[in-house]
């Protein structure tokens, strides 16, 4: 199958037109046709090389929506129907016989099929494939396609790490940034039933935060402001890429608290051990949601009404929406709708 697709040929570079034959279908492949797709700074980061690793031509994308367009011979059928609507996000596929896949940990898996990874074979095409079925989501029919694709990095991005560190609806806990990340965070810690703090630099988006359902707002620009929460929160998480004064933020941390981060900072996250020892306090990274909770995540997301904000491009916008995401103005995720 010829797939059209939208490639960078430099870092940095304009998305143009590219096309590659996507060969036979293996047994347990899935090909989706692409309606709708995500942009996220991952994207930005491979398009610009951000991380030393891009090979030119370069399809980015990793938060595909659409639906079934082929399915290989050993695809459950009945889990997965051509003409379904379904996502393809961050992982299309994985394993499923290493140790971490049999204890359903798959984002863990050392042979996982990173879709941001592959070069010239990402979400923002025509067509995407996903190497196992198994990491085809279908789509709650609750939610549109154009507020379902960042559900699928962003969405499971936070919604994981509540699972992963038994985070409770008693929980005192704080969001990092109210951006892309943190605006589904706070709507999906508030329906989990916890008390939520919104922490930014500033004023600007308390009530932003607010309507998405935080009842506590940190402006941590302001003189003192860190210090007088020491102590404040169960489970914090991070989900800006800004370099923070760690220390302070592990000292808003309760007894045996936890620091999350699922931003990336370029810089050490770098944390005294006596801030972390007396309380046995705990910082650790986030990645994407294992397959069972994504769909988790989007069960959830459906039932609870958590949609992102986001903002919609035509193709022919690919680059405007791009530069959104690149200069961090989108509100809240960027969108581009591919039919």
């Amino acid at each position: 199958m010829q797939v059209h697709a939208y490639a960078a040929r430099e870092a940095g570079g304009p998305l143009e037109p590219y096309e590659y034959d996507s060969g036979p279908l293996g047994a347990t492949e899935v090909d989706v046709r692409v309606t709708h797709g995500g942009i996220c700074h991952t994207d930005i980061g491979v398009i610009d090389d951000e991380f030393g690793i891009s090979r030119y031509p370069v399809v980015a994308g990793h938060e595909a929506v659409g639906v079934v367009h082929a399915v290989g011979d050993e695809v459950d059928q009945s889990a997965l129907k051509v003409g379904q609507r379904v996502g393809v996000g961050a992982i299309a596929g994985s394993c499923f016989h290493c140790e971490w896949c049999l204890s359903g940990r798959t984002n863990l898996c050392p042979a996982r099929d990173d879709t941001v990874m592959r070069g010239d074979r990402g979400g923002f095409a025509s067509h995407v494939r996903a190497s196992d079925w198994r990491h085809v989501h279908p789509i709650p029919d609750a939610i549109p396609s154009a507020q379902a694709a960042p559900l699928l990095c962003a969405g499971t991005t936070v919604f994981s790490p509540l699972l992963v560190n038994g985070v409770l609806s008693t929980h005192r806990v704080a969001v990092v940034g109210v951006g892309g990340l943190g605006h589904l965070a706070i709507q999906f810690l508030s329906r989990w039933g916890c008390a939520v703090t919104a922490v930014s630099r500033t004023d600007d988006k308390r009530a932003d935060a607010e309507r998405f359902g935080a009842t506590g707002f940190l402006a941590s620009g302001d003189e003192g402001a860190l210090r007088e929460a020491a102590g404040s929160f169960d489970f914090i998480l991070s989900t800006v890429s800004a370099n923070l004064p760690w220390d302070d933020y592990v000292n808003l941390l309760r007894p045996e608290g936890k620091l999350c981060v699922v931003g990336v900072p370029d810089q050490p996250i770098a944390v005294s051990p006596m801030s972390l020892l007396p309380a046995a306090k705990q910082v650790m990274g986030g990645i994407v949601g294992s397959a069972a909770h994504t769909r988790q995540m989007l069960d959830f997301a459906a039932r609870h009404d958590i949609r992102p904000v986001v903002e919609t491009f035509p193709v022919a916008d690919f680059d405007k929406a791009l530069g959104r995401v690149r200069e961090g103005s989108a509100r809240y995720r960027a969108v581009v709708e591919f039919e």
